[in-house]
């Protein structure tokens, strides 16, 4: 009985040793699969980053129009390399960019069509934020000075020639800019003096101002610098120098925040056609009304272009940090100013918003 148990005692160690070195090597099997595992999910990493890397890169954009709009708010994939090769040569660049220079373009035009946050971009573009901000500055400063020469003047023969039926109809040819201001948020100035002067009782919030013109065809041909959103319209048009470069005998289309009677268009001869006022009458006369009308029906293109831009370009919708108003050193302007020109050059791009002739009545 004493051998039996013995044996039986020996068997059962042998085959619990043998279930050991079973159970330890399916350990040992399933640690390597493991491994395998990891190493494999690492490279899918590393490859998915390398792809969202290159879903801003020129052959992923080249095909695909829709992107392109989506993305930068203009219609083509051709029409965006234009804007970058104008640009992109006098960006300084080093052997240490992580960014190819269409990226980091691309970084610029998703900022202002798109408004992401910078954080979203760096981890969208796998760099760090200041990376991020240092790209912003260097590529604002670049383009608001490469591409305000899309904001192109008015030659009066041009105009004349080439002036909307809508325009000629009610006014001749004589019209030869409509001008409007319009008012971005910021946040709030800790300076009481900046706080007041930057407080729109319009819009009830701290603004900044700036005053647009656009030519009868329906292009941006002129936007000021930032001025405080307290300017009042009529100050803004008289210091912004934009009547000096009329030409005696122009008519300009405005609303009724401007006077009409500025001393610098006096001294230049140009005409303000605004809608009548009431001066404390009860109301307008119908010849009044009928010229109200007509100015409004023109005038109302500087209006949509405006809603325009701010669609497009949707950092103009957004509260805008105090820091963006300061000239930076070795900067000629302020962030603020570098976005509203680029944004306005960019929607100059884009197809014309005034009908060229008017469609027949049926």
């Amino acid at each position: 009985m004493e051998d039996g148990t013995v044996n039986k005692e020996i068997e059962d160690t042998e085959t619990l040793r043998a279930k050991v070195i079973i159970v330890t090597q399916e350990r040992d099997t399933l640690k390597i699969k493991v491994n395998g595992l990891e190493q494999r999910v690492e490279e899918i990493t590393k490859e998915n980053q390398r792809l969202r890397n290159l879903e801003f890169a020129e052959s992923s954009l080249e095909q695909d129009n829709n992107k392109v709009d989506f993305y930068t708010g203009l219609p083509s994939f051709t029409l965006l390399l234009h804007v970058f090769n104008l640009c992109k040569d006098y960006v300084p660049t080093s052997h240490r960019n992580k960014l190819t220079p269409f990226q980091e373009f691309m970084v610029v035009m998703l900022r202002l069509r798109l408004n992401l946050l910078i954080e979203d971009l760096a981890y969208r573009f796998q760099v760090s934020q200041p990376t991020i901000s240092r790209i912003m500055t260097k590529w604002l400063e670049v383009m608001s000075l490469r591409l305000k020469s899309l904001l192109v003047w008015p030659d009066r023969e041009t105009l004349r020639k080439t002036m909307p039926e809508c325009f000629k109809k009610d006014f001749g040819t004589t019209v030869a800019l409509i001008i409007d201001c319009f008012e971005l948020f910021i946040e709030r100035p800790s300076n009481l003096l900046a706080k007041a002067g930057t407080w729109s009782s319009c819009k009830h919030h701290n603004t900044v101002k700036f005053l647009i013109g656009i030519t009868p065809q329906g292009t941006i041909c002129y936007i000021s610098q930032a001025d405080p959103g307290r300017t009042h319209d009529d100050k803004l048009e008289d210091e912004c120098g934009i009547l000096e470069k009329m030409t005696p005998g122009d008519a300009i289309l405005s609303d009724r925040g401007f006077r009409g009677n500025t001393s610098s268009a006096d001294v230049l001869r140009v005409r303000i056609v605004q809608p009548a006022y009431l001066y404390g009458r009860v109301q307008l006369s119908g010849e009044e009304v009928d010229s109200t009308r007509r100015i409004a029906y023109c005038r109302i293109h500087v209006e949509h272009l405006i809603g325009l831009v701010r669609r497009k370009y949707r950092i103009l919708t957004q509260l805008l940090p105090t820091d963006s108003l300061k000239v930076k050193e070795n900067q000629l302007q302020a962030p603020v100013d570098q976005i509203a020109i680029i944004c306005c050059a960019l929607c100059n791009l884009c197809p014309p918003i005034v009908p060229m002739f008017e469609k027949e009545e049926v």
